[in-house]
């Protein structure tokens, strides 16, 4: 299964047999607000899908595609999208016991930047942490589930972003926000606090974060 988030709001791909199992998650659905299709196998029509959750319509704020086959449908799916991925860090403080946050365009964030030509995944998250948030001592985990979202470039392009996350720790405290990236606060929060606040948080890290949880 792929969980694609698009205006925030997720598009599930599965199989059939996911479906029957129900393996995508309760959170998602909402019944009188999702809809689930059936692949008829044709491209042109996941667009369809698509334009629907990113404009933002009331009436359906989650969609399920069901396919035979996920991995065609996968792959139709990427053929619509220019493919831009990205890494980043879940970076945890060994003794405050609280992960690193930071606060750009009015959201909770997580440090995460472009995959440079020629870098691995691990190694551009732990620049990105890096570069965005100043901690130069860091030590790799494992990695985390792979979060996706859409958006347009500024030729309106579609673009599909998937980025690679990877637990990190450290005991460096100090913190410096990368303002050239708009990065207003970089801050030590525990995850529970964050997910609880008042300010917004994207979908797609809520999920990722509930499993870190």
């Amino acid at each position: 299964m792929y969980v694609i988030y698009i205006n925030d709001r997720p598009l599930a791909l599965l199989s059939k047999t996911e479906h029957r199992t129900g393996a995508l998650a309760q959170e998602i659905l909402n019944s009188e607000t999702h809809l689930t299709a059936m692949y008829s196998g044709k491209p042109r029509t996941l667009l369809h899908y698509a334009d629907m959750l990113e404009k933002g319509s009331p009436k359906v704020v989650s969609v399920a595609i069901v396919a035979k086959d996920l991995g065609d449908l996968w792959k139709d799916f990427q053929s619509h999208y220019r493919w831009l991925p990205a890494a980043g860090g879940v970076v945890r403080h060994r003794e405050l016991d609280k992960h690193l946050f930071i606060f750009r365009r009015n959201f909770w964030d997580l440090p995460k930047g472009k995959i440079d030509k020629g870098e691995d995944e691990p190694t551009a998250a732990l620049r990105e942490v890096e570069e965005e948030t100043g901690i130069s001592d860091l030590t790799l985990g494992k990695a985390l589930p792979t979060t996706y979202h859409t958006y347009r470039n500024r030729k309106e392009k579609r673009v599909l972003k998937p980025t690679y996350w990877f637990e990190m720790d450290t005991s460096q405290s100090a913190l410096v926000p990368q303002v050239e990236e708009d990065i207003e606060i970089a801050e030590w929060r525990t995850i529970s606090e964050v997910l609880a606040g008042p300010d917004p948080i994207y979908k797609s890290l809520r999920f990722l974060l509930e499993q870190v949880l």
